[in-house]
């Protein structure tokens, strides 16, 4: 399956304008990549993706990743230091459980969309938005074809299954 076949170009648009309504409102910085394989531990494959996208870099350090395996069927949510020293233990939980359904159902735009909104509401209460904040990251999905070759198996963290 190629990636517009997962996220159509009107769907990345949707997401895109998604991520700038929800960071309106915090000062966090929230990035969806996609990607066709993740054939060892998703959040490993996340975290790697999260420093090669150079994420860790926003002045808060308030940026969160939703990485996307598409074929697959994995996915994973991560934030950086600055958002997992300031926000309670599972504060991610109900998005991965949100997203999983939505994943599941066939319908990753409508899924990302309305978990980038939940995540904007829940960031602003520990990131509010500031009048002069900068959007620091872009906006727009990212996605690569890279082939993981991860042997790591132990992933039961976001799986669309």
């Amino acid at each position: 399956m190629a990636l517009v076949d997962f996220i159509p170009s009107e769907g990345q648009r949707r997401i895109a304008d998604a991520i700038t309504a929800a960071e309106r409102h915090t000062t966090g910085e929230i990035c969806v990549h996609v990607t066709p394989r993740c054939r060892g531990n998703v959040m490993k494959r996340a975290a790697r993706t999260f420093d090669r996208l150079h994420l860790y870099t926003t002045k808060r350090r308030n940026a969160v990743l939703i990485f996307v395996a598409y074929e697959d069927r994995k996915f994973a949510i991560l934030g950086d230091t600055g958002i997992n020293e300031a926000v309670p233990e599972g504060f991610w939980d109900g998005e991965v459980e949100e997203l999983a359904r939505f994943l599941k159902a066939g319908r990753p735009v409508d899924g990302l969309c309305e978990i980038i909104a939940h995540m904007g509401e829940h960031l602003s209460q520990y990131f509010p938005g500031e009048r002069d904040d900068e959007n620091e990251l872009s906006n727009e999905v990212t996605f690569d074809d890279i082939d993981d070759d991860d042997d790591d198996h132990n992933d039961d963290y976001g799986n669309m299954e």
